[in-house]
């Protein structure tokens, strides 16, 4: 099979043309849709265990005593906080099985809509805690903690902790996060895994709810260290051994439109690499300005052994460099990550519907769908010079029998967001799946048109490609 780009003549002696046939047999494992309800029921579980733990030592002698409610109280939150804030790190951490199922995208909304209870929880758990012992020991509030930072020998690790992951919060609110280069958020990020680990020797040495109970104390460090292997493995382990298996590099960087270029990378064993067509990965290009900067791209055409293509849009930052990359430049790769993919596909018809450099990982997603699938294909541009992979889209169509649609002008006179326009583009859109991928809110558009024109919510399938 010749690889899916088109090219001036060069070393590589990368053809012209695009082969309409399909793509190379790759080992992929199939989502398993029951791992998200398994997770969910073991999570569930695992916080009734942390918060039954002080629970059970609760006595009457203990809930009598003066601070006795505060602390128990203090106890519970801290638990369940430190618990959410694992299962935090958890839903961030790449794990494969989740993310064929669910989505990185939608892994990383539980993510975000989880973050506020456990500070919040944590919190309350150090101003009770401190409340009941300044009430048992007949001290001002004040004071007790003075007295207890000097007591407890990892107490103000904690607190160095908790105000760690207050600041990392505080830059993730979208307000705040919207005026930071991605990658400066993403490096501040990464500081949540040094905020737990101060906060171990504390939750460990001082944690009274552990004193008596060897099994809880080693099933909660167990639980630790499983949750630092699964990040260890997910998040660097397996994206070095990729990078190190495929040996990626930059074969040739060509224009496809005004401020769009694809890159064509050439590897080891690409037919290995278990990626579904829609799907993305996470890119660094290893030269001195770009290689801490992770880049999420969509493949644009199924791997071509030895070859894989990325198309990308210039949006300032980083991405005017990658233009400019040099043949031979290394490439460092995580993934691949997303659920856009022909198997969350419900029925035997799709329609595909992109805009701009969304059109990318539908492009792929095209080329993967099993042959018997009736398609219709639907690009939208505000120019005919912004259609890219026009000619490539419609031979893959044109090889499916199936329908091409382009609708070119001005985005107020063609909106797709309208649901009569939608409709009049693909009149038969309710017994369809949609897949829809665009800029800005072209995608959440489109999506709220078709479920007004009745397209079930399980058929919509929209990723953001966020990291």
């Amino acid at each position: 099979m010749v690889p899916p780009v088109a090219t001036r003549p060069s070393p590589a002696r990368l053809p012209r043309t695009v082969h309409p046939a399909g793509p190379v047999a790759r080992r992929r494992r199939p989502a398993t849709s029951w791992v998200p309800a398994v997770a969910a029921v073991g999570l569930g579980f695992g916080l009734g265990a942390s918060v039954a733990l002080p629970l059970s030592r609760i006595t009457a002698a203990s809930l009598s005593a003066p601070g006795g409610v505060a602390i128990l109280l203090g106890n519970v939150t801290a638990m369940a906080g430190t618990y959410l804030l694992l299962v935090m790190v958890l839903l961030a951490a790449r794990i494969p099985a989740l993310e064929r199922v669910a989505g990185q995208d939608r892994m990383i909304r539980w993510h975000r809509r989880l973050s506020p209870m456990p500070l919040v929880l944590l919190g309350a758990h150090a101003v009770l805690t401190t409340l009941g012992f300044a009430e048992a020991g007949r001290h001002g509030f004040f004071g007790e903690v003075g007295t207890l930072v000097m007591t407890m020998g990892w107490i103000f690790a904690a607190l160095v902790s908790y105000a760690m992951l207050v600041a990392i919060a505080m830059v993730s609110v979208r307000a705040v996060r919207r005026r930071l280069n991605h990658d400066t958020w993403w490096v501040i990020h990464l500081y949540t895994y040094l905020a737990l680990a101060f906060s171990v020797p504390h939750q460990i040495f001082d944690g009274t709810q552990f004193v008596g109970h060897a099994f809880a104390e080693g099933a909660w460090i167990a639980f630790w260290l499983a949750t630092a292997g699964v990040v260890a493995v997910y998040r660097f382990g397996l994206p070095l051994y990729r990078t190190l298996r495929h040996d990626l590099r930059v074969v040739h960087v060509r224009p496809e439109g005004p401020g769009v270029y694809s890159l064509v990378v050439r590897g080891r064993r690409v037919e290995r690499l278990a990626v579904a067509g829609g799907q993305y990965l996470a890119w660094r290009f290893l030269t001195r300005d770009l290689w801490w900067h992770a880049h999420p791209f969509s493949l644009s055409a199924m791997p071509a052994p030895p070859y894989l293509r990325i198309t990308v849009k210039v949006a300032g930052d980083t991405t005017s460099q990658i233009a400019s990359l040099r043949p031979g430049t290394r490439i460092a790769i995580e993934g691949p990550y997303g659920a856009f993919t022909p198997e969350v596909r419900q029925g035997p018809k799709v329609v595909l519907i992109g805009a701009g450099v969304g059109i990318t990982p539908l492009r792929a997603l095209l080329e993967d769908l099993p042959p018997e699938v009736d398609v219709v294909m639907v690009q939208r541009a505000s120019t005919p010079e912004e259609l890219i992979f026009n000619g490539e889209l419609r031979q893959l169509v044109a090889a499916r029998r199936g329908r091409m649609v382009e609708v070119v002008g001005s985005r107020w006179q063609h909106r797709l967001g309208d649901p009569r326009r939608l409709h009049a583009a693909v009149p038969d859109l309710a017994s369809r799946d949609l897949y829809v991928c665009g800029p800005g809110g072209f995608s959440a558009d489109v999506t709220a048109a078709a479920r007004r024109l009745g397209v079930p919510a399980a058929a919509i399938h929209c990723e953001s490609f966020e990291l």
